[in-house]
């Protein structure tokens, strides 16, 4: 037996039990997440081995609180909740708990957030879609703080960790299933311009259809100017009206691409008999409108996860191959999408 002096860890203990560390985690936590069987054995060898989850202890030790901060804008749309359980899932694996703050889309009130997470009430940080420009977060890094940026909203410098999804290959899956369907009139609902994800996704559909042979007329390329639902609506609204209005529409977010829906039905089109729409995320009302959508989705928890694993490492002071990590998008066909009606 290990004596309590030579304290395992909790990878050793998911080790001996041949579960994962998160399973490990969730016993010692109290967690009821876990079947009864898997359970006694856990808590047998945590027993036999002495180990204790004392975060209180290891974090005094080595100069920390355990407690990471996440600053994200909202916390209701599933966009956000996503990346939230991925973070928390990988913190908990990690005997590590974060601290969520919401800041709304006001700069103000997140420069003020990272300034009081940073002075000893945390470890480090991830800032989602922070609203915080590339100088002033280089600052926040010379000033010694530890942070990973998820999705950043705009481009940012080399020197500052980040992980986000491929947008410009995910858009090129997109419209590249509606050629393949036999559409040629394709437009795109685009979100707000000075963001990475439009300029990223924008990039993406113009590089599919030029592959194709095919100019984008400047007419099907509308700028909604926000994710939201209504602005999806008006913009698809501006699209149906034109002369030669699209045979599809990519919509550069799901929000969008239900408001595209909504658009055509309220003109008495059928989707996708007379219209393909086609979104990005893959949230869950994906799966709850009619017809379900086809959608790129934006690999979210793993998002979370990984922006915790570089956290961790930044920490530790571990070397980097990279600071940004650009996650791989997967486009998931439903019913939203058809060939063109002859």
């Amino acid at each position: 037996m290990v004596s309590v002096a030579t304290r395992v860890t909790i990878r050793e203990i998911a080790d001996l039990a041949g579960v994962s560390i998160a399973t490990v985690s969730r016993v010692v936590n109290g967690r009821d997440d876990v079947s009864e069987e898997t359970r006694e054995l856990v808590q047998r060898i945590v027993r036999e081995h002495g180990y204790t989850a004392n975060r209180s202890a290891r974090g005094l030790s080595a100069g920390r609180t355990g407690l990471i901060g996440v600053l994200v804008p909202l916390v209701h749309p599933a966009y956000f909740s996503g990346i939230l359980s991925g973070a928390a899932e990988a913190l908990y694996e990690h005997d590590m708990r974060l601290v969520l703050s919401p800041t709304r889309h006001e700069h103000d009130r997140e420069v003020g957030m990272v300034d009081r997470l940073m002075h000893g009430v945390t470890d480090g940080a991830l800032l989602v879609l922070p609203e915080e420009s590339s100088d002033e977060l280089e600052r926040l890094l010379e000033q010694g703080n530890r942070f990973v940026v998820v999705d950043p909203r705009s481009p940012l410098t080399g020197s500052i960790p980040s992980v986000s999804a491929a947008h410009a290959s995910g858009a090129g899956q997109a419209v590249e299933h509606l050629l393949g369907l036999g559409h040629r009139r394709i437009a795109a609902i685009t979100g707000p311009h000075d963001w990475v994800a439009t300029e990223d996704r924008l990039r993406g559909y113009h590089a599919a259809l030029g592959s194709a042979g095919i100019m984008a007329a400047p007419e099907l390329v509308v700028d909604a100017g926000q994710w939201e639902i209504a602005a999806g609506v008006e913009a698809a609204e501006r699209l149906l009206s034109l002369p030669e209005p699209p045979t599809a529409i990519f919509a550069f977010n799901d929000n969008l691409a239900v408001g595209a829906i909504r658009a055509a039905r309220s003109r008495g089109l059928s989707v996708p008999e007379d219209l393909s729409v086609v979104g990005f995320d893959d949230v869950e009302q994906a799966t709850v409108i009619t017809p379900e959508l086809t959608t790129v989705r934006q690999p979210l928890e793993e998002m979370g996860r990984m922006a915790v694993t570089l956290l961790i490492r930044l920490l530790d002071r571990q070397r980097f191959e990279t600071l940004h990590v650009e996650l791989a998008t997967r486009l998931v066909v439903r019913d939203s999408t058809a060939p063109p009606a002859s």
